[in-house]
């Protein structure tokens, strides 16, 4: 027979009591109650297997460990108690402590850099302009790059540019730089620019001069030259047509006067006496009756 008190003692829960009385437990086959014997062998397992310790000494060190992933169009580069470790990397994973590393990672496609500033004139205006500057960081050179300047390189580019812009618009008038000049201006930046930048690893594409705004009193000067020039041009453009057609005038009525002449010279008498015989032969030859009067060189019809 089976013993109950047994069975009751081997389940810590039955020992309660309610109200002076045995507590009585109603449970199925998948019993979330476990007996004395079923602890014990869990608490002597997790106390004195090696297992246990050698999952806990392998999960440790993913505890503190974590991974960054460098995408194509990036470049990343581990930095451990302030020190930059190994080559840059343009794609794959980097793994770093975060208790005592990081990874400093930037993009290597095209950067866009705005500025609105105001740019000096030959003359001594200060013209406003919104500067556009297309940019790129070299891979290659990142590391060399944060050693350098740090993680913020962008003031960098604007002090170059300011140099370069002053230097450069310094050789030019106010009215060129809202001309056909601004394309040489835009160049001559460009160029000053890369030879500072040259092998910092931030690569310049292109500096373009979006929109120039000169002094109130300059535009209005400028804009009724250019409007005045244009009308000379146009009024060239008209009188050369004129004289082009004048000249064709005289070209066609000098060939006509020379045509005429050549023919005057060409009717000799002798001409005119063989178109004379022919004319009479012509006649003679006729079906129709005809009245003829002629002096005997040219002949006139009167009457059929």
């Amino acid at each position: 027979m089976m013993d109950l008190i047994k069975i009751r003692e081997q389940f810590p829960i039955l020992n309660q009591k309610i109200n002076n009385c045995d507590l009585i437990y109603f449970d199925n086959a998948a019993t979330s109650q476990k007996p004395i014997s079923v602890i014990e062998s869990i608490s002597d397992f997790y106390k004195k297997s090696n297992i246990m310790k050698k999952i806990i000494l392998l999960c440790i060190p993913f505890l503190f460990t974590q991974c960054a992933v460098i995408k194509p169009g990036e470049v990343g580069i581990k930095q451990q108690l302030g020190k930059l470790k190994g080559n840059p990397l343009t794609s794959g994973l980097i793994v770093f402590n975060p208790f005592f590393s990081k990874v400093i990672r930037t993009s290597t496609q095209t950067n866009n850099l705005l500025l609105a500033l105001n740019l000096p004139s030959k003359e001594g205006l200060s013209v406003q302009a919104d500067i556009s500057i297309l940019y790129h960081i070299d891979n290659t050179k990142f590391k060399q790059l944060l050693t350098q300047y740090g993680t913020n390189y962008e003031p960098i580019i604007t002090a170059i540019f300011r140099s370069a812009s002053s230097d450069i618009c310094a050789q030019y008038y106010a009215k060129d730089m809202h001309s056909g000049k601004r394309s040489d201006i835009e160049n001559a930046i460009y160029k000053k620019m890369q030879e500072n930048l040259q092998g910092s690893g931030m690569v310049v594409e292109n500096v373009l001069m979006k929109s120039i705004s000169l002094p109130t009193g300059l535009a209005s000067s400028i804009e009724q030259k250019l409007r005045a020039e244009q009308d000379a041009m146009r009024m060239e453009f008209v009188l050369q047509q004129e004289k082009l057609e004048a000249s064709r005038k005289i070209i066609e009525a000098t060939g006509a006067r020379d045509a005429q002449l050549i023919q005057a010279q060409g009717l000799t008498s002798e001409i005119l006496k063989m178109r004379s015989i022919d004319a009479f032969d012509r006649l003679s030859k006729s079906p129709n009756a005809k009245i003829i009067i002629t002096d005997g060189k040219i002949p006139f019809l009167v009457k059929e």
